[in-house]
C-alpha cells in the first residue's frame, strides 16, 4: 500500500481488462484509492484500449472520482473514487470495444447508488472476446437478477466489428443490500432456443444456415428436444455496419440457463459458425455445472458483495474466474472456497465455488 491507495499487478494471472473491470468497480463501492499497474501486460498491445479507458472513465464519472493515467496505452492509473450516484451516464467506446464490457464495471456500482441510473452504452453489441449482448440479456440478466436486484436492458442500435456504432440503455434503481444466491442443482434440459442472425449487407439465408448446421450438431448428443433457432435479419435502422452470428441458451427443469454462442466473419463458413456454438453449448451442458463458462467469472463480484453465503456449481474453473476471485478476495473481506463437487455421476467434472460475501449496504438507502 501507498499511503492508503491499494496497490493492483495488472499483470497477473489473467493480466487483461478483466482485473481492471474488477479492481476498479471494487475501489468505487469500497472507497478504495487505487493504483493499478503493467496493466494488460500479458497482451500484444499493452496499457488501455479504448474499451478499458471508457470503462474507467463511466466508473470516474459514476462516483466524481479522480481518474491520473487514464490515457491510449497508458500502463499505470491512480484513481480515488468518491460518493457513487444515479441519473444517467454516457460511456462511448467510440470503437466497437464491448458494451457488454462496459455493463459489467458500471453494473455493481449503480446498484449502490444513492437514486435510479440510467447507462447509455455506446460500442460494439456483438464483439469478440466478450459476451455478446444477446448473451447478456437471455443468459446473464435472469442469473444475476437471483441477487435480488433487476435492471432493464433496450437494444436501441447493434454495432459491428470494426466501427461498433451499436447502443445499449441499462436503467436500474438501487439496492439496499444483495441476497446470496445458491446454483447447485443442475436439473435435466428442457429446452434449446436461440436466435442466429445477419445483419447489414448480409443475406438471411446465412443466418438459416448457421441454424440448421447448429441444430444438426446438437442432435447428434440430443435426440429428443425441440430445438427452436429462430434465424433473424436484425432491421437496417438499428443496426449499424455488417455482422452475423448466433447464440443458443439450454434451459433447464431447475432454471439454470447455459449457453454456446459464435461470430461470423469474413470468410468463414456459415455452417462453421453454427457448429461452433453448438459444440460450446454442448460442453457446456457436459461438465454438469449450472453455469456455463462465460457467466461464472461475470458472477464473482457479486458474490462478494451480497450478504451470507453463495454457492455455484461450475465446471472447470476458468483463468478468468480464479483472477475475479484473488482481486475480490484481495480488496474486500470476502472468502471463496473452490472445492471439486462430490458428483453422482463420476463422468462429470464440477466444482463448488462457495463465498462469504461482505454483506454491503447501500448507505444511501
Amino acid at each position: 500500500m501507498d499511503g492508503d491507495r491499494v496497490e493492483i499487478d495488472g499483470g497477473i494471472m489473467e493480466g487483461g481488462g478483466q482485473i481492471l473491470r474488477v479492481s476498479t468497480a471494487l475501489s468505487c463501492l469500497l472507497g478504495l484509492p487505487l493504483r493499478v499497474r503493467r496493466i494488460r501486460a500479458g497482451r500484444s498491445q499493452p496499457g488501455l484500449r479504448p474499451q478499458h479507458l471508457s470503462g474507467l472513465e463511466v466508473i470516474r464519472d459514476l462516483c466524481d472520482g479522480k481518474l491520473n493515467g487514464g490515457e491510449i496505452g497508458s500502463t499505470e492509473i491512480t484513481f480515488t473514487p468518491g460518493k457513487i450516484k444515479g441519473g444517467t451516464h454516457i460511456a462511448d467506446t467510440k470503437t466497437a470495444g464491448s458494451v457488454c464490457l462496459l455493463m459489467q464495471v458500471a453494473m455493481p456500482c449503480v446498484l449502490f447508488a444513492a437514486s435510479p441510473s440510467e447507462l447509455h452504452l455506446k460500442g460494439g453489441t456483438n464483439a469478440e472476446m466478450a459476451p455478446q449482448i444477446d448473451y447478456t440479456v437471455m443468459v446473464f440478466k435472469p442469473i444475476v437478477e437471483k441477487f435480488n436486484f433487476t435492471f432493464n436492458c433496450d437494444i436501441k442500435k447493434r454495432g459491428y466489428y470494426p466501427q461498433g456504432g451499436g447502443e445499449v440503455v441499462v436503467q436500474m434503481s438501487p439496492v439496499k443490500e444483495l441476497s446470496p444466491i445458491n446454483l447447485t442443482d443442475r436439473g435435466t434440459v428442457t429446452k434449446i432456443y436461440g436466435r442466429a442472425f445477419v445483419a447489414g449487407a448480409l443475406p438471411i439465408k446465412l443466418a438459416k444456415d448457421m441454424s440448421s448446421a447448429a441444430v444438426r450438431c446438437i442432435r447428434k448428443e440430443i435426440r429428443d428436444l425441440y430445438i427452436n433457432i429462430q434465424p433473424v435479419r436484425e432491421p437496417d435502422d438499428q443496426a449499424v455496419g455488417t455482422g452475423s452470428g448466433i447464440i443458443i441458451v439450454a434451459e433447464t427443469s431447475t432454471g439454470c440457463l447455459l449457453a454456446g454462442s459464435s461470430l461470423g466473419k469474413r470468410g468463414k463458413n456459415a455452417d462453421k459458425v453454427g457448429i461452433e456454438a453448438a459444440e460450446m453449448l454442448l460442453k457446456n451442458l457436459k461438465h454438469g455445472g449450472t453455469v456455463d463458462d462465460s457467466l461464472q467469472d461475470q458472477l464473482i463480484i457479486f458474490m462478494a458483495l451480497a450478504k451470507g453465503v453463495s454457492r455455484v456449481k461450475s465446471g472447470p474453473i476458468t483463468l478468468h474466474t480464479q483472477t475475479a476471485i484473488h482481486f475480490a478476495e484481495q480488496l474486500t473481506k470476502a472468502k471463496f472456497t473452490v472445492t471439486k463437487s462430490e458428483d453422482e455421476d463420476p463422468s462429470n467434472d464440477t466444482y463448488i465455488i462457495e463465498c462469504q460475501g461482505v454483506g454491503m449496504i447501500n448507505p444511501n438507502l
